[in-house]
């Protein structure tokens, strides 16, 4: 017990308190009495409170799977996962309870078209009576202030480009002060000079609040400009094949994309993620 407190209570060298993430031995095999396909294969996977852990491989490797779990939306054959030393799911317990301390940004979306972002950011913690209105809309208005978004509070989500709408989002996810961000390739859609703006301003916004990032992602210039460390998963089934420390000091600009380090790192993941892409090729993965 003394320690998940401790776990719980000393920061992590990230500073965060809270949000470490074990994932031990986790096997996901779908429709085990048919096809029986397996998405992750013996995964272990240790994420200190606070780190932003960035995930690549290829499309259909299971990438998905193993944030689902960690999500509560997927079940696991095997293994376990745990939050802060609590069990998550595992023997007994196959597939873990969705939480406030574990908040999901998908690709598409998910704003209600015909309320306003202050609304939308506001939204769950009234609905859920964690607070009153007026508390919700000051704790939304402040959290959009931080992320550079108070002019756009009485916008409506179509009223706002594709990047403001992400940013939108994240502070959404933000308002019940979860341990977790889980982000599934929430930039894929945008395009390289509107990206490279939310990269900054998801950083902004880590530094303020230093939450645990699982962020999935195809994007290799991404993943290392962003990540404390890029896990390469293997092709199907998933389990990491090489965790790259990005030895880059935080904070960080864009200035950091043109160091020499930083190209050296790319070539190091290209190879390891080419590699594994050309397995899945081979083997006729298809995106999911």
């Amino acid at each position: 017990m003394s320690a998940v407190m401790n776990r719980n209570t000393q920061p992590s060298k990230y500073g965060a308190t809270r949000g470490a993430i074990q994932i031990k031995n986790v096997d996901k095999i779908y429709d085990p009495e048919g096809a029986a396909v397996k998405a992750v294969d013996n995964c272990t996977l240790d994420i200190p409170a606070g780190e932003i852990c960035m995930v690549v491989g290829p499309s259909g490797c299971g990438k998905t799977t193993l944030l689902n779990a960690i999500a509560g939306f997927h079940s696991i054959t095997s293994g376990e996962i745990t939050l802060d030393g609590e069990l998550l799911c595992g023997p007994g317990k196959p597939q873990a309870e969705p939480g406030s301390d574990r908040v999901v940004v998908f690709q598409n979306g998910a704003l209600f078209p015909w309320k306003t972002n202050l609304e939308n950011v506001a939204f769950g913690p009234i609905v859920q009576g964690k607070m009153s209105k007026k508390e919700a809309y000051e704790k939304a208005r402040s959290l959009m202030a931080d992320a550079g978004l108070g002019r756009s509070e009485r916008n409506y989500p179509g009223e706002i480009s594709s990047g403001v709408r992400r940013r939108v989002e994240i502070v959404r996810a933000l308002m019940n002060d979860p341990a977790v961000l889980l982000l599934d390739e929430p930039y894929r859609a945008l395009d390289s000079l509107t990206k490279s703006v939310m990269h900054e301003s998801l950083l902004e916004t880590y530094y303020k609040n230093k939450v645990t990032i699982f962020f999935i992602t195809h994007d290799l210039e991404e993943a290392i400009f962003l990540g404390h460390r890029v896990v390469i998963m293997t092709s199907r089934p998933c389990r990491p094949k090489k965790i790259l420390e990005v030895d880059i000091p935080h904070p960080r600009d864009y200035n950091a994309l043109t160091s020499t380090r930083f190209r050296e790192l790319m070539d190091e993941t290209m190879d390891a993620v080419h590699e594994e892409a050309v397995k899945a090729f081979e083997a006729g993965e298809k995106e999911g």
